[in-house]
């Protein structure tokens, strides 16, 4: 069953021995931030924890403090209710399967067509518990950003923080909707900033707003079932709609509910709910923020947020996270995405056998491939069409490695990186979009991605010599091995 709300995902987490109750104070300046940078740096991915008394500006919030609540691969399987998230692979490879798609288009629409059909079609309710407390904004009401835990991540950040977002936007033209995952960094208890990169799609509405020259509702959710979040974050194809994925994944329908102030429907029953609005061509300075790349992010023009009503749940709990230097609870998301969403993978590219996104490339930087080869330059195919596809643009380096290649064993990737590649011959150097958040290209949004082959070579690949065999023991003295270390424990 799908989860009711946020604290019911944690009472699964507890049970599971995935929790960590702290009951004492803990400031949200910084102590919560560090004290979770440590548990996320622990074998695993440490446990989530559970701040039962968050600090701000020394006094105690009303709201406990949840982190590092997907930190895990146990805990990514918990929060999608799947006992590991390879089911939910297999059941997307079961819709493409029902009619072999010709393309890659046609895939992600018969996709689409197979996620209606699994009870995913959102539901309109009238009332919700994101709504059991409701504050709006220009009736003064004292109540406001201030009293709400946002952390302060990191000591040259520009200031506090909300870190996991689910960001509600709409076409003004199409009505389409689209839920991401934007920071928001606070400048006062009524304004924030609202952090959409140039490739987002929360940037192309507030753009077609700005033409219109119209006022744009946002409302940003916080908890609820832990699968809107994880749907936020994935790089979806365009079309394919947040919430629907969510009730997809959950199987059950998305209850949605109207804001109270704005004209947008959110998950009814999500924690807490900051209805708003984003004026087109209203900028100001965001930042710095250390962000998911292990640097400060650089202050740079933003849109901003203006609140006109928070509303939320009677026993509301805030969700956060930190990112920084790897291994942080961002790797488990992006892993369950790469993993999920495989089989789309192996249908435009029937060669792959498996693909990960390493921590130490925090996403975009590093991706390692596995291939059955079978003829020459098809490592260099398969790097040109993933940087053909949506946000695998952003790929600064890709290495292609033979099947027989664990791609999940950094060392033996790079054992083979070593051992099979001649660097003139076997790498290949683009142009290409590049992550804004990206610091080392000279321009930004623009850099060079290197695609590496450190596949087997085969002849007609300019190589003039009988490869060599890769050392393997012979099963017979591995099993007798086995035994004979079993009789002796």
């Amino acid at each position: 069953m799908a989860y009711r709300s946020f604290r019911k995902f944690l009472d699964a987490l507890d049970k599971a021995g995935e929790l960590k109750r702290v009951a004492a104070p803990v400031d949200t300046d910084l102590l919560i931030a560090e004290w979770a940078d440590r548990e996320m740096k622990s074998p695993a991915g440490g446990k989530a924890l559970l701040f039962e008394q968050a600090i701000v500006d020394g006094k105690k919030t009303e709201f406990p403090v949840a982190i590092n609540t997907m930190g895990s691969r146990q805990r990514m399987a918990l929060a999608l209710q799947v006992a590991g998230v390879e089911d939910i692979a297999q059941e997307i490879q079961l819709i493409l399967k029902a009619k072999p798609p010709t393309d890659l288009r046609e895939g992600w629409s018969l996709l689409k067509q197979g996620i209606h059909l699994l009870h995913a079609r959102p539901k309109q309710v009238k009332e919700g518990e994101c709504q059991e407390v409701v504050h709006k904004i220009d009736n003064g009401n004292d109540f406001s950003l201030a009293n709400l835990p946002i952390l302060k991540c990191w000591p040259k950040d520009g200031g506090r923080f909300i870190t996991l977002p689910n960001v509600h936007t709409r076409d003004p033209e199409s009505g389409a909707r689209n839920v991401g995952v934007y920071r928001m960094q606070i400048y006062d208890a009524r304004t924030t900033g609202m952090h959409w990169q140039i490739h987002k799609v929360g940037a192309r509405h507030g753009k077609r707003y700005y033409e219109r020259g119209e006022r744009m509702p946002v409302a940003v959710t916080l908890g609820g079932d832990p699968v809107y979040t994880f749907a936020a974050t994935t790089p979806l194809p365009d079309g394919l709609d947040e919430i629907l994925f969510a009730g997809f994944l959950r199987k059950k329908s998305v209850e949605l509910v109207r804001c109270k102030t704005i004209d947008l429907d959110v998950p009814a029953e999500v924690d807490l709910v900051l209805e708003g609005y984003v004026q087109p061509g209203e900028m100001r300075p965001e930042g710095p923020f250390g962000d998911h790349t292990g640097f400060y992010t650089a202050v740079e023009d933003y849109p901003v947020f203006h609140l006109t009503a928070i509303t939320h749940r009677r026993d509301a709990i805030y969700p956060t996270t930190i990112v920084g230097v790897p291994p942080m609870e961002d790797f488990y998301l992006g892993d369950a995405s790469v993993r999920i969403f495989l089989p789309v993978f192996k249908m435009n590219f029937p060669e792959i056998v498996d693909m990960t996104l390493p921590p130490e490339g925090v996403f975009h930087n590093l991706v390692f491939v596995s291939i059955r080869k079978q003829y020459p330059y098809q490592a260099f195919k398969v790097m040109h069409g993933l940087w053909g596809m949506g946000q695998m643009m952003f790929s600064k380096y890709i290495v292609v490695v033979d099947e027989d290649c664990d791609v999940h064993n950094t060392s033996e990737v790079l054992f083979r990186l070593c051992a099979n590649t001649d660097p003139a011959r076997d790498t290949t150097i683009i142009k290409n979009p590049s992550d804004s958040l990206d610091h080392a290209p000279t321009e930004q949004n623009i850099g060079s991605h290197m695609g590496l082959d450190a596949t087997r070579k085969l002849r007609g690949e300019n190589y003039h010599r009988p490869w060599p065999e890769l050392l393997k023991m012979t099963e017979e003295a591995q099993a007798l091995v086995d035994s004979l270390q079993a009789q002796t424990r």
